[in-house]
């Protein structure tokens, strides 16, 4: 008989996250009830928001999660079974799901979403950038954006799991775009791979506003922001009258949420008329289909390449997390699952 792995919260961290936090144990497969699926998981999207459902506080959008529960995330899988209408063995499907080799989803599963799968795209695109963080770069930039030919856009984490589907889409659309990064490494895969117009690197920057101003002389009408912080800072000095700052993220603060760095430009927001507006994808569901639809013509067409940062097997869920939440990562942090059961 199978048996269900999962990785629980063993304690909560102190600032930037460990493997000691997380443990993985063996319970049974659960039963799905009336109204419920169960569904095999099989690729997990590794994301910066888990890091505020760590925290014991009410400053999240989530509740916490308990010491000792399911760590949750993004994930795809396939149904097993079913005692839910419209859903069948064999199944498809996206939502929030637990890290675990068996969950159990239901109607108000959070971001639920029967999957079409196109034969030649890999599963774990499905949790990447046809999934939450190639949806949400393409939503952020479109929807909240309003991005048009020929205007300046700034990404933030610009080689991340969301900033580098970002960047190529906005090439693609005719605009000139910047990449704000952390490292020499960084900055050469930016320019070199993702294709941006020119980077700055955060961390060589002695004035990390005026390093912006150099780059982008005339100023800036979209900044797409991932990271809050100092960089959000700056970057209000930078932008345009009329400009738009999509709010996406803020990684700066997910390891000090106690703490968080403070915004000393916000005037700017006021001088310049500025609309600065933050978004969950869930909120925008209507947008998803065709934003899907623009990044399966992308990586067909060849004007988005995929980058992974990919690790197979559960016990690497905790490992491959708290790689993410170091900054070192590149593209999208997957975790692609084992199959056991299978042989695999």
């Amino acid at each position: 008989m199978p048996v269900n792995r999962q990785v629980v919260l063993a304690s909560r961290p102190n600032g930037e996250p460990v493997p000691a936090n997380f443990r993985l144990q063996e319970g049974e497969v659960p039963e799905p009830k009336d109204g419920e699926m169960l569904v095999r998981v099989r690729a997990i999207s590794m994301e910066p928001a888990i890091r505020g459902w760590l925290d014991d506080n009410d400053k999240n959008y989530f509740e916490p999660l308990p010491i000792g529960a399911t760590m949750m995330a993004p994930a795809m899988g396939q149904v097993i079974k079913s005692n839910l209408p419209g859903y069948a063995p064999g199944d498809y499907i996206r939502g929030l799901m637990g890290w675990e080799d068996y969950t159990i989803a239901n109607k108000d599963t959070i971001l639920l979403q029967k999957l079409d799968i196109a034969e030649d795209m890999p599963l774990t695109y499905y949790v990447g950038a046809l999934g939450g963080s190639g949806l949400t770069a393409i939503v952020g930039l479109d929807v909240i954006g309003r991005m048009k030919a020929g205007e300046t856009v700034v990404i933030s984490a610009a080689v991340g799991a969301v900033g580098h589907v970002a960047a190529q889409y906005a090439k693609h659309k005719g605009c000139r775009v910047i990449g704000i990064v952390g490292g020499e490494k960084k900055a050469k895969i930016a320019l070199e791979e993702i294709g941006y117009d020119a980077v700055v690197n955060y961390k060589d920057a002695a004035n990390l506003e005026g390093a912006i101003k150099e780059v982008c002389p005339e100023g800036v009408d979209v900044y797409y922001d991932n990271v809050g912080g100092p960089t959000l800072d700056a970057m209000l000095n930078n932008m345009k009258t009329f400009g738009r700052i999509v709010c996406c993220g803020m990684v700066s603060s997910y390891n000090c949420s106690e703490n968080p760095p403070p915004l000393f430009n916000a005037w700017q927001i006021v001088a310049r008329e500025l609309e600065l507006k933050g978004f969950l994808l869930y909120s925008y569901n209507d947008h998803l289909p065709a934003a899907l639809e623009t990044n399966l013509e992308g990586v067909r067409s060849g004007w988005l390449k995929v980058m992974e940062n990919k690790k197979v097997g559960i016990d690497k869920a905790g490992e491959l997390f708290c790689e993410l939440m170091s900054g070192k990562t590149i593209g999208k942090s997957v975790l692609e699952m084992d199959l056991p059961e299978a042989g695999q």
